[in-house]
């Protein structure tokens, strides 16, 4: 009764006090006391209530929900409201990467015994299973693990697991250990499957590692074969190749040239059958343009019997280029033969015109 009356004096004495001879207001009624202060206790239970009804669901985590104990829900991350009492949620972290680490002496298919020593990574992949589909999910990978490795190791050889083909038989491994998992429910998902060291027996081990450095340099001999047909081969490929173009292009080339040659004689030919004393005469003074260019020989042509004394500056004749004496020397009758050939040579190309001409006006005409 004490403790009730004081409470009603200090709850008065928030709403105004006391009057006279220390009765509360309201004629020193306690009645009204009483009320007042069960309203403040259910305002504050609310309020606690309210505050324990809201929560947060960080972006890593899931929250599950059961009602009355059962299962209602998975809460994705961001504020959520539970009922007080009635709900209750468990936090799951499904973004948190966990690691256990296995070893293990199996049976390989060559009838070999090796020893596995491997690790694995995995994570919470469904929050609701992860609960309540399996009692112990932990363990569950464990012997998941267990079993996967020995159906692997009993279906490889024990070079394949040593040396060869250790990371498919980790990821078979893997996909086998998912299969089990997802078939019990476990709510676990395998991140990665690491092995990380696998030897053969103590007996045999010396053996293996001689087999292994065998293999070893097996690798590096027919890498450097490799390495040296990759730069022989391209080598003399780009040989051939280079021969074959130039076999090309001199082929061409001489052909190229003997059908000029023809060409040339042909025109020649031509011209001779016109003019065979004017041919002859001109291809005279050319062949011996060719050859007195060539020489270094000075010509006089002086008359008979004459003893004038000629000066010629040979030093300069001799330094002037391969053409200049015969252009400087003309020959008797070059003018007029050079003359013949171009008048020739022009009255040919109007005559070739003139064909043109005419084919084309034909050709107009039948159209």
């Amino acid at each position: 009764d004490e403790v009730v009356k004081k409470l009603q004096e200090k709850v008065g004495g928030l709403f105004g006090g006391k009057r006279g001879g220390g009765s509360p207001i309201g004629g020193g009624s306690g009645k009204g006391g009483s009320k007042l202060v069960v309203v403040l206790i259910v305002v504050v239970a609310i309020v606690l209530l309210g505050m324990k009804s809201f929560y947060i669901v960080q972006p890593a985590e899931r929250a599950v929900v059961q009602r009355l104990g059962a299962y209602h829900s998975v809460t994705t991350p961001g504020p959520h409201f539970l009922i007080p009492f009635v709900d209750n949620k468990t936090i799951i972290n499904v973004d948190q990467v966990n690691k256990f680490g296995h070893r293990a002496q199996m049976l390989t298919k060559d009838e070999n015994i090796v020893d596995v020593t491997l690790t694995v990574q995995y994570r919470v992949q469904d929050a609701a299973d992860f609960l309540f589909q399996d009692a112990d999910p932990v363990k569950t990978i464990y012997s998941a693990v267990e079993s996967a490795l020995r159906e692997v190791t009993g279906k490889s050889t024990l070079d394949e697991i040593i040396t060869q083909n250790r990371s498919a038989v980790a990821a078979m491994v893997k996909q086998n250990t998912q299969a089990l998992l997802k078939t019990y429910r476990t709510g676990l998902v395998v991140t990665n499957v690491n092995i990380q060291d696998a030897n053969p027996p103590e007996e045999v081990k010396e053996a293996f590692d001689d087999a292994t450095r065998a293999m070893a340099d097996k690798e590096r001999v027919q890498n450097q074969a490799d390495a040296y047909a990759n730069d022989i081969v391209p080598r003399a490929r780009g040989a051939a190749a280079r021969q074959v173009e130039d076999a090309k292009a001199e082929a061409f080339k001489v052909v190229s040239e003997a059908k000029g040659e023809t060409k040339r004689f042909l025109a020649l030919l031509n011209e001779y059958q016109k003019a065979p004393k004017v041919t002859r005469k001109r291809l005279y003074l050319e062949t011996m343009q060719e050859v007195l260019a060539e020489t270094g020989k000075v010509l006089l042509d002086v008359k008979e019997g004459s003893n004038t004394m000629t000066y010629l500056p040979l030093d300069r004749l001799m330094n002037q280029p391969k053409m200049a004496p015969a252009a400087a020397v003309q020959l008797p009758g070059y003018e007029s033969l050079e003359a013949e050939s171009k008048t020739r040579k022009l009255k040919d190309a109007q005559r070739r015109r003139s064909e043109v001409a005419a084919d084309r006006e034909r050709a107009r005409r039948n159209r």
